[in-house]
């Protein structure tokens, strides 16, 4: 039985035919009411199922929002069947088959109306209904939120989906409505979703948000039309369009995406303009398959939050950016596999941490008019079949400007290259390309840099303030009968200006028939000061005997184990080479160590001291130390690895390349880093060039244990492992002791005391530094001492040499 009662105002087409009256039940009011009557609803809970089939007012009384609630136990709470109003009421059904309000025909008006339910659908429109829905909210957690269906339209204003155990909005079957400043947000589905033929889905102003799927999904062949929204922090996709779908974003915003900001496949089509994405975890932009196609305009791309290309073309699709800044990103587009291509025209791609534009598997790419910036690699095309045009671009501040690899064949023209800090163009394995018209400057490696016999042509290029040299053309050519090698015309440097063909009978470069332009047949000289290969150090001092490095090495605090194992190795070594000079066979000796241990334990002493041992009992020829790390060994892209690797081992030949932080070559999740490629060409430089130079890897203990165990042809090449344990404080005291005596200081009565409590005390975590921390405990006294003794005004010579406990930092 409903609670409460209805009042009708009948109202005619003459002031005397108007009257009201009140009924028991919304039914009995409704079937009374003629069109154009205004029912007004006390307040109160009504078990009915209403339907609305003539163009009447249905409200709850003014100033009580809420307080009439239509509730029946199952079925359609709120039918609409014509062009009624509907206002101020609260609609809740429990029927999971069923949608809590069902409009089906007409024009009507819903405004005010909170959908409180657990039904299919919130609100549903079908058919040939058309409503205007204003200020409605829908809280319906097992189901859609609003549902427009079959054909169904109609327009939704400042409407609030609250909570949807499906999708927030559904369009499906030739549905066509319009959204504006709508709110959709706590769905566990999609936050707007369009699918088959004929559905349109309009929305202005709107924002979707705390999604559990794509915040927009269109598919199916259906179409979409997305003004100034907002799509933020879903669990899926930001967008996403699937078979022949059709969408259009202008000024929108798509940001805090865990996945892709827009994916898009099968033959899907988006139009973008002044569209921000940013903060994605994926790809900003996701294109795949034949026919499918973006086109954006004016829009940003920026700020990844994951370890993908900002723009993503693969498997035959396309991509068009106009007017657009891609920045802030891991690589800012890759264009992957044979019928995918890329136009970029008028836009920025800056700071790009790896790759700007990558073209792979035989995709095409064409940049007009674009600048590039602050990337490690400004453009990369991969392999055989990618290419495409740049054109009228500039690249500046990148690692690398454009490489071009095993076989890929683009064409550069008009393009600038400045400030690269290896090379302005680096083309190796095969690489082809043609260049006309570039320039680069300000290199701090090659200007154009072709190696392994690659066939690039160089037209009409010119290199200015390139530290290396304008040309660098490496082994590999073929020129004798020109199968091979880059062909060079008109080129020049500001080192040589415009030259002409050297006068050698076996040219390095290939050229056409032409006589004037660059030339060269040989790599031109370094600058003046800078030296065209590694050389060797200059000559120092007599070498030192064996003995007389021993006894320094004994000298050093500490390090007993290390001693005698590096003595054992010096007598193995030593005796074998005795054993050889009285005709005796000698046993094979591999001198390659590994040194494990914590920082500040003398590894980089003890691998000196041993290139000098080596050197005095003529394993090595001069016995120098070269010291390097992952940063020394490791380029931006492939094949720079490998230069930066052998150049490494070049310097050290004839003494010890020390490789410290070895393990930073293989990290634990390696993805698609370089380290392996040197890790790769040192095991074979070792290999080939065995007597040439002695490895020493270096380590804390448990890293280089896993980097031995995954890199088994590493482990293979060294002989033994030796560890340096951490200092005691007896031991830090005596390298104190040393420091003092050393710069003519002396410890005063109970220094050494206090020395053996602090060193006992401090913390011994990461940052312990051992023996550099003793050193710099020794330097922190004597700044303390310094302070205290500038004070005194006839300080004596103990107040000048003395080192008092109260010159001690505190332990921390």
């Amino acid at each position: 039985m409903a609670q409460g009662t209805v009042q009708v105002t009948h109202t005619g087409t003459s002031r005397w035919r108007r009257r009201t009256g009140e009924y028991a039940s919304l039914a009995a009011a409704l079937e009374a009411a003629a069109e154009g009557d205004v029912l007004t609803v006390a307040p109160g809970t009504y078990r009915e199922n209403l339907v609305v089939q003539r163009a009447v007012t249905l409200r709850g009384p003014e100033g009580s929002p809420g307080s009439v609630r239509i509730a029946p136990a199952d079925g359609v709470p709120l039918t609409v069947r014509a062009s009624a109003v509907v206002r101020d009421l609260h609609v809740e059904g429990q029927d999971a088959t069923a949608p809590a309000v069902l409009v089906e025909e007409g024009t009507p008006e819903l405004c005010d109306v909170r959908v409180v339910t657990r039904s299919a659908a919130g609100i549903e429109v079908r058919g040939g209904a058309r409503p205007t829905v204003r200020r409605c909210t829908v809280d319906n957690p097992a189901g859609i939120g609003i549902a427009v269906l079959d054909g169904g339209g109609g327009v939704f204003e400042e409407c609030e989906v609250v909570s949807a155990g499906q999708a927030g909005v559904a369009v499906r079957g030739g549905a066509h409505p319009r959204l504006e400043r709508c709110r959709v947000h706590h769905a566990a589905g999609s936050g707007l979703t369009a699918t088959g033929d004929d559905s349109a889905l309009e929305a202005v102003g709107c924002e979707v948000y705390e999604v559990r799927g794509s915040g927009v999904q269109v598919t199916a062949r259906a179409t979409a039309h997305l003004t100034d929204c907002d799509v933020h922090r879903t669990t899926g996709d930001g967008v996403t369009l699937d078979t022949d779908a059709v969408l259009t974003l202008a000024d929108c915003r798509i940001h805090d995406i865990p996945e892709n900001a827009v994916d898009l496949r099968s033959r899907s089509v988006l139009t973008l303009t002044r569209t921000t994405v940013r903060q994605f975890g994926r790809n900003g932009l996701s294109v795949w398959d034949p026919g499918t196609r973006v086109d954006a305009n004016q829009c940003e791309i920026f700020d990844s939050t994951g370890d993908y290309p900002a723009v993503w073309v693969s498997d035959g699709a396309t991509a068009v950016l106009e007017s657009c800044r891609v920045h802030d990103v891991p690589d800012a587009l890759f264009v992957l596999d044979r019928g995918s291509r890329a136009d970029v025209v008028d836009s920025d791609l800056s700071q790009v941490r790896n790759t700007a534009v990558s073209v792979s598997d035989g995709a095409t790419a064409q940049l007009d008019d674009c600048r590039i910036r602050e990337a490690a690699t400004g453009a990369w095309f991969r392999d055989h079949g990618s290419g495409g045009v740049l054109s009228n671009c500039t690249l500046d501040g990148t690692q690398t400007g454009v490489i071009v690899t095993k076989g890929a064949d683009p064409t550069v023209e008009r393009c600038t290259v400045g400030s690269p800090a290896e090379a302005g163009v680096y083309v190796s394995a095969g690489g082809r390309g043609t260049f006309v018209n570039c320039r680069v400057t300000g290199s701090g490696g090659y200007g154009f840099h072709v190696i392994d016999g690659s066939r690039t042509t160089l037209r009409k290029c010119r290199t200015e303030r390139c530290a290396r040299g304008g040309y660098e053309f490496a082994e590999g050519a073929d020129t004798a009968s020109g199968s091979g090698g880059p062909v060079v015309e008109d080129c020049t440097s500001d080192e040589s200006g415009s030259l002409s063909t050297p006068a050698v009978p076996e040219p390095a470069v290939q050229t056409t028939g032409r006589t004037t332009g660059l030339l060269l047949g040989t790599v031109p000289e370094a600058r003046a000061g800078e030296p065209a290969s590694p050389a060797p150090p200059p000559a120092g001092p007599e070498p030192r005997t064996s003995k007389a490095v021993l006894g320094e090495l004994d000298a050093l605090v500490g390090l007993e184990s290390v001693k005698r194992e590096v003595r054992a190795l010096t007598d193995m070594i030593e005796v074998g080479r005795r054993r050889q000079r009285a005709g005796l066979k000698a046993a094979s000796v591999k001198r390659h160590l590994v040194f494990t241990g914590s920082p500040g334990t003398g590894k980089t002493t003890v691998a000196r001291l041993y290139g000098e041992i080596l050197a005095s009992l003529g394993v090595l020829e001069q016995g120098h130390l070269v010291e390097v790390s992952r940063v020394d060994l490791v380029g931006e892209h492939i094949g720079s690895t490998a230069i930066r690797t052998q150049e490494a081992f070049e310097r050290a030949r004839g003494g010890v390349l020390f490789i410290d932080e070895a393990y930073a070559l293989s990290p634990e999740d390696a993805g698609r880093d370089f380290g392996k490629e040197a890790i790769d060409t040192l095991v074979k430089l070792m290999e080939d060039q065995r007597d040439a130079v002695v490895v020493i890897v270096a380590g804390y203990t448990a890293e280089m244990e896993r980097f031995l165990s995954v890199n088994p042809g590493v482990a293979s090449r060294f002989s033994r492992t030796i560890t340096f344990g951490d200092y005691g404080p007896e031991e830090l005291l005596r390298i104190v002791r040393q420091q003092a005596e050393e710069h003519e200081y002396r410890l005063a009565p109970g220094t050494a005391d206090a020395l053996l409590t602090y060193f006992t005390e401090i913390p011994k975590g990461p940052a312990f530094g051992n023996g550099r921390t003793a050193r710099q405990t020794f330097e922190a006294m004597v700044e303390r001492h310094a302070s205290r003794v500038a004070q005194l005004g006839e300080p004596t010579t103990d107040d000048l040499t003395l080192l008092y406990a109260e010159d001690l930092p505190s332990a921390r």
